[in-house]
């Protein structure tokens, strides 16, 4: 019910039609208090959230309604509305004195990035108070973290609002846990309980799991139980699930041989905790006592020991074959993506390969310079290659001028994986797809791909998207063992951990 009155609204009519599968899923959900539309990432859930607005604003369910987006994705969601739609929303920002008057305003449709809304609690709330507002969450995962001081305040606000959606392609972004504070501010713990502490230790991806099968069973029957908990106000769909053809995509992996001063630095990590490096031209002793740190260490190194020590100076091992694929995706007049967890690594591998015409972003990049340097690489044929870190450019940009997807390195975050290699493997794709992956032989590189590969089986299996027996087929528990192996800590000295 609307709680304002327009003297003349906006054409709520959209400028495109949705596929199918979009129109449906909107239908699933249109009438519900709230829902979770966990499309694959690639599918349009853009155009989902639009038509479910349109549709709300129609038929005077409410009478605002506010998408809360990342910040970088505030233009790309501007531009999306002015695409689908005849409205301009109004924004909130940090700009409290800006904010006064959107939120005085009649608009029908405000947009905010998750800040935002974190900053303007106290006067969002006296703003929910006097209008009947529905909310959608780009990007859900964000809230992830029930701890957070963010993800509290999306937890105070979630009653008031008169419609709640939250719209993610990875909703188990990391670990099986991550699912609760997202579906908690939609439902306040109908559906997964109120207890964060006693899920998260029931579905702790734990290398505990290796050693007790009745353990395994009883996570694995908790996993496989978390879509049909959620299933009534939920929807999703997968690129394989025949909803749309798009071209075949491939991942590799490609390992890579040592470069001997590279190989001798990551031993020192590895073997004695520490090494020594330069910093600010000074020899100074690195210390890995840290089990996080020395794993960050081993793979900087495995990637480019420049990141760590200013003083090497060769080519690390993985850039002779990086260029060489790089080579053979211009060669035939393809675009790529190199990505890198390391903003340091960007800056240095755009440099390295700006023969072949490269673009950069990361996030010490402002917005701006961001937002050109992708339009560039979009249109210009001779920008061929965008070198970028998954935080900066891993969510909500179709990059699908390229077609080839490069890890430099990566992260233990699935999401970080996962969302960066779909920026090219979405709707609008003509060309055929590939993921390489550079791994260096004999190194952390290796484990941090079994640990990909079984936390992406665990978030399958808590979306629905495998069965129970294919999990089980394909799962291996072993990954805490050979992280041990990996980082040469000897039998007595497990014990004493």
């Amino acid at each position: 019910m609307q709680k304002i009155k327009l003297k003349r609204e906006p054409d709520l009519a959209p400028k495109h039609r949705a596929f199918a599968y979009q129109a449906e899923a909107v239908e699933a959900i249109r009438d519900l208090e709230y829902a979770a539309v966990f499309h694959e990432q690639g599918l349009g859930k853009t155009k989902i959230a639009i038509d479910l607005m349109l549709y709300w604003l129609e038929k005077k369910e409410v009478d605002t309604v506010l998408f809360v987006v990342k910040k970088g994705l505030l233009d790309n969601w501007s531009r999306e509305l002015s695409s689908h739609t005849s409205i301009v929303p109004r924004v909130i920002s940090q700009d409290r004195k800006l904010n006064f008057y959107a939120f005085n305003s009649p608009a029908r449709v405000m947009l905010a990035h998750y800040e935002a809304v974190r900053s303007e609690e106290e006067r969002l709330q006296l703003f929910l108070k006097a209008r009947h507002v529905a909310v959608i969450l780009d990007e859900s995962a964000k809230i992830k973290n029930p701890e957070s001081a963010l993800t509290k305040v999306f937890l105070r606000l979630a009653p008031m609002f008169a419609r709640r959606i939250i719209m993610t392609g990875t909703p188990v972004a990391n670990r099986p846990f991550d699912l609760w504070s997202q579906v908690h501010f939609l439902d306040q713990g109908e559906s997964l309980g109120r207890d964060f502490v006693k899920f998260r230790k029931e579905l702790d991806l734990s290398g505990r799991l290796a050693a007790s099968n009745s353990a395994r069973d009883e996570f694995e029957d908790r996993l496989e139980s978390l879509r049909d908990m959620i299933s009534e106000f939920s929807v999703r769909e997968t690129k394989d699930s025949g909803i749309i053809t798009l071209p075949r995509k491939t991942i590799r992996s490609v390992f890579t041989d040592w470069e001997p001063r590279q190989l001798e630095l990551y031993h020192s990590i590895r073997d004695e905790m520490r090494a020594v490096v330069v910093r600010e031209g000074l020899p100074t002793e690195d210390e890995s006592e840290s089990i996080l740190k020395r794993m960050l260490r081993l793979v900087q190194v495995a990637s480019n020991p420049k990141l760590i020590d200013q003083s090497y100076s060769a080519q690390p091992g993985k850039f002779e074959p990086l260029q060489e694929l790089v080579q053979n995706i211009r060669r035939n007049d393809e675009k790529c993506i190199v990505w890198t967890t390391f903003t340091d690594n960007v800056e240095w591998l755009a440099f390295e390969l700006a023969p072949f015409g490269t673009e950069k972003v990361h996030g010490k990049l402002p917005m701006e310079r961001r937002t050109k340097a992708i339009d560039r690489f979009m249109t210009d044929p001779k920008r061929g290659v965008l070198v970028a870190t998954p935080g900066a450019a891993k969510e909500g940009l179709t990059l699908t001028v390229a077609n080839h997807a490069i890890f430099f390195d990566r992260s233990f975050s699935l999401d970080d994986y996962l969302q960066a290699q779909d920026r090219i493997h979405r709707i609008s794709q003509q060309r055929r797809c590939e993921v390489v992956n550079l791994l260096m032989s004999d190194s952390i590189d290796e484990w941090v791909d079994v640990l990909l590969h079984a936390k992406r089986l665990a978030a399958q299996l808590a979306q629905g998207d495998i069965s129970r027996e294919y999990y089980s087929n394909q799962m291996e528990y072993g990954f805490a063992e050979m992280l041990r192996d990996i980082l040469n800590i000897r039998r007595e000295d497990r014990e004493t951990r």
